[in-house]
């Protein structure tokens, strides 16, 4: 049973705050916005993340279920896809419990190749 580790995609606010808070708790969280990747296509960090094999942690659920079928159906595989609603920065500890829900609830063989939304973690 491996750990999740977690990429976490630029337009997740506070991205860079809750890769900090949670490698402080001993989990495996980078940021984009920490390894230099702001700016580059939703495709280009899904396959950085399967190179590093990291679940992507987005609220870009539009390009990211459209990108997840799309390698679906050409037999691409990932290791899994997580969905944020936004969220404001008072919302901070609700987004850092469930995602700290989440990686206690589930492995990484768990989530690989699915997309699951971080509201069901609350």
């Amino acid at each position: 049973m491996s750990k999740i580790r977690l990429l976490i995609d630029e337009d997740v606010s506070m991205g860079s705050r809750l890769a900090v808070a949670l490698r402080r708790r001993g989990y495996d969280a980078v940021a984009v916005q920490e390894i230099g990747r702001v700016g580059l296509s939703d495709e280009e960090q899904l396959h950085y993340a399967v190179q590093e094999r990291r679940t992507l942690l987005s609220c870009n659920a539009k390009d990211f279920i459209r990108l997840a079928e799309k390698w679906y159906f050409s037999g691409k595989e990932h290791p899994g896809i997580v969905i944020a609603k936004q969220f404001e920065s008072r919302q901070f500890g609700a987004i850092l419990r469930s995602t700290l829900n989440l990686l206690a609830s589930l492995d990484a063989e768990e989530i690989r190749n699915t997309i699951r939304y971080l509201q069901e973690f609350q």
